[in-house]
């Protein structure tokens, strides 16, 4: 069986396998499920929800405050007064109050305005953060994907690898039967055959696991079995070259310099709080009291705030927010140098998968014709028993070998998109 053959012949056990479910899965497919479905997006999407909130908390200094309070006071005795050697009452044993005020800062030398930078650039980190959650997750799935078609591929040669290790026990037993070969061959088939049975048990809990891991990662029911569309043929190699401004694109350097930047307006605003505030404030207050004329009073006020001794707070904060932002500078440096990295290697991966993939393409008809080779040889009583196992053992690695090579050539292309923040 060429490797054409054995191609379509792993296509079809392929589409047997999923007969139950009519229902094909694209990668697209998949990838726009997860977008929508998967539980780590999930809980990432509540990060910009928040982070968009504390946009509008920070935007509320610019605001004015109102405040309203009332209740009702009953005392023991009413306070009074002495005059010339006689009490007065100044107000009533129970009254009720109600305040109602309102307060405007009119200027803080930018902390308002640092604050909402600050909150609006935490929005943008949390939503960019977000974006490299989801690229990160696209690749898993391109992962799991491509790897139930490797399994698939994988089965059938395993089955196909059972086929011939059972159909060389027939041979060898039906020669042992006639005296050709002793019972040694018979044995070591039959070890042989077991193995392969394993083997095959073990690329289908391999092909299970897969199956799951898709499903969670695209909100799928577990058991949810679909027909994925076979894209593991050779095609063009993507062009590799990237600039850097293509990597400055990613969502994680994007959300890396809003962080600095968040740093940066946190810095200023400490430094805010060694200046004073200005503000007006006016309000209203009534006390029931029968013994004043006025029992509502109107009131405005211009004033200036200045702290001016908190322990040394300010100062610890100030240097705390100085520290915080060269941490951030330092996160975005390694941010980059990763991106690098993570580019170089999956381009370079990428090339060592193309050069497999034609390698491992020739040696898969030449482990084809060396088995036959070694099979005709044995029904001639010119080769061992041993010779054709070691032929099928080495076949089924080449198709292995071969396979493998295609699907590390797949993910290293999700892999350079998801470097370049394309995914």
């Amino acid at each position: 069986m060429n490797l054409r053959s054995y191609v379509m012949a792993a296509m079809l056990v392929a589409a047997l396998a999923t007969t139950s479910s009519a229902e094909t899965l694209s990668l697209q497919q998949s990838l726009d499920s997860a977008a929508h479905n998967n539980p780590t997006l999930k809980v990432s999407s509540y990060n910009s929800t928040i982070a968009r909130e504390n946009e509008r908390v920070a935007a509320s200094g610019y605001l004015p405050r109102v405040d309203a309070k009332g209740g009702y006071t009953a005392q023991l005795d009413a306070q009074s007064i002495a005059i010339a050697g006689m009490s007065a009452p100044t107000q009533q044993a129970d009254y009720g109050f109600f305040s109602l005020g309102i307060g405007q800062t009119l200027y803080d030398f930018g902390r308002t305005k640092s604050q909402v930078e600050r909150a609006k650039a935490r929005s943008e980190e949390a939503r960019q953060g977000y974006r490299a959650t989801e690229q990160e997750v696209f690749l898993r799935v391109v992962q799991a994907y491509y790897g139930i078609l490797e399994s698939q591929k994988l089965l059938a040669s395993a089955d196909e690898e059972v086929r011939q290790m059972g159909g060389h026990l027939k041979d060898a037993q039906a020669k042992f039967d006639q005296g050709v070969v002793t019972r040694n061959d018979v044995l070591q088939a039959e070890v042989k055959l077991a193995n392969s049975k394993q083997r095959r048990l073990e690329i289908a809990r391999q092909l299970d696991n897969s199956w799951l891991l898709l499903n969670f990662l695209t909100g799928r029911e577990p058991g949810s079995r679909a027909q994925l569309e076979d894209t593991l043929g050779r095609s063009e190699s993507p062009s590799v070259k990237a600039t850097q401004a293509d990597l400055a694109s990613r969502p994680d350097l994007l959300a890396a310099r809003e962080a600095v930047a968040a740093s940066e307006a946190d810095v200023r605003e400490q430094h805010t709080n060694f200046r004073p505030e200005l503000y007006v404030q006016a309000g209203a207050e009534y006390q029931q009291n029968r013994y004043v004329n006025e029992q509502t009073i109107l009131a405005a006020t211009v004033g200036i705030r200045f702290n001016i001794f908190d322990g040394f707070a300010k100062d610890g904060r100030l240097r705390q927010a100085v520290e915080v932002r060269s941490q951030s500078e330092a996160s975005l440096r390694e941010a980059e140098q990763s991106a690098r990295l993570e580019y170089q290697t999956a381009v370079n991966d990428l090339q060592v998968a193309g050069e497999r993939i034609s390698t491992n393409e020739k040696a898969v008809g030449q482990a084809e014709e060396n088995l036959r080779l070694n099979r005709s040889r044995y029904e001639e009583q010119m080769g061992t028993s041993t010779d054709v196992i070691d032929a099928q053992i080495l076949l089924t690695q080449a198709r292995t070998d071969y396979f493998q090579s295609l699907f590390d050539e797949r993910v290293a292309r999700a892999r350079i998109r998801k470097a370049l923040g394309t995914l």
